[in-house]
């Protein structure tokens, strides 16, 4: 199967560059573009309006589909965690989050990552390897298919955020690029004002990323006020520290369109970086730099086996929140999703035991 060639991972021109090739005309790459995204057809055979001719030949030298669903884990929430496989053995990890008004699809940029931030269960497998343009896209299709089926209509839109496991900005070519098969109208017309890209701060990404014309939402995790906390907790600060960050930031606020804002992450961890004085110290930098279009989503650790930190109580989050304010900083608490699952922010690590078994649904596909 690695020596087919993907043809998820094609835009439409590639598509057009790839029939022609192989003698076709060219008017073959909507309807296979149509078919891999629009109606998420994951098998050529299925593409019935092609000549079976044509049809053998896609399936002898190409592939629709890499990735394999190993597990779904279904939370008491709602949501669904999917454990994926790559065609050469790399866990994925996606996660669908059901509300009633929207989807959310979590998709992974990396399997694994090389980060090490030392609250976050995925620096516990290291880097695996980038996940290609084509296999992020996937992680969407398979799953739409899951909750509505091939070929069937999503009944409301679909917000996508990469937020799964890896580094999107370490992952960056791929990563735009998948957006970009993603927002084409022929296929899942996800447009980047339903996306947002979360980065732990790779601060020569956010500058290239301000520049882009048609661009996602964006997210920067933070975690503290602070170099010396944040070396700690955040290896990555020792490279780019927070006056790095907070003036890449301050120069993607100057290129935010009208009445959009951008976000900083910071997860809350029970007595390390929760106190009043932290929020203090947060919204002294933020005002030190300008920063007027920021909102801060809180996140309260979610607990794992193999993480020495705790989440902190629902006062010490609301009163961290309440401080911000008071400063006259837009500060939301994000509510935790999955937990019983390890869906939650910080927990993917490619987790499949009898222990999970036990405290969330699982069904094998």
């Amino acid at each position: 199967m690695s020596e087919k060639i993907h043809l998820t991972s094609f835009l439409e021109s590639e598509l057009e560059d790839f029939v022609q090739s192989v003698g076709e005309p060219k008017y073959r790459s909507k309807q296979i573009f149509k078919a891999l995204h629009e109606r998420r057809l994951r098998d050529f055979e299925a593409v019935t309006d092609l000549p079976k001719a044509f049809r053998k030949h896609l399936s002898d030298h190409a592939t629709a589909s890499t990735l394999t669903v190993e597990s779904r884990y279904i939370s008491e929430d709602g949501t669904r965690r999917f454990l994926m496989k790559t065609h050469d053995g790399y866990p994925v990890e996606t996660v669908y989050l059901p509300t009633e008004n929207r989807d959310t699809i979590c998709f992974s940029s990396q399997s694994g990552c090389a980060l090490k931030c030392d609250f976050c269960l995925t620096a516990k497998l290291g880097l695996l390897r980038n996940l290609t343009a084509g296999e992020i896209v996937e992680q969407i299709i398979i799953v739409l298919n899951d909750v509505y089926g091939a070929g069937e209509p999503t009944p409301h839109g679909t917000n996508l955020v990469a937020m799964g496991a890896g580094e999107p900005f370490a992952n960056f070519e791929n990563l735009i690029k998948s957006l970009e098969i993603m927002s084409n109208e022929d296929g899942l017309f996800i447009v980047p004002n339903r996306v947002t890209v979360s980065t732990v701060g790779i601060v020569p990404k956010i500058y290239e990323f301000a520049r882009l014309e048609n661009r996602p939402h964006l997210a920067i995790s933070l975690s503290a006020p602070n170099d010396e906390l944040r070396n700690r907790l955040m290896p990555v600060n020792k490279r780019w520290n927070i006056d790095e960050l907070f003036t890449a930031a301050k120069t993607f606020e100057l290129s935010l369109r009208r009445g959009e804002r951008f976000t900083f992450e910071y997860v809350l961890l029970g007595g390390v970086n929760d106190s009043p004085a932290h929020a203090e110290e947060l919204a002294d930098k933020i005002n030190e730099y300008g920063l007027e279009r920021v909102k801060i989503n809180l996140i309260a650790h979610n607990a794992a086996e193999g993480l020495d930190y705790h989440p902190p109580g629902a006062d010490r989050v609301a009163e961290f929140k309440r401080t911000l304010e008071d400063r006259g900083i837009s500060a939301y608490v994000r509510t935790p999703r999955g937990r019983d699952i390890y869906a939650a922010c910080g927990q993917l690590a490619a987790k499949n035991s009898p222990n999970l078994f036990q405290i969330g649904r699982t069904v094998e596909i």
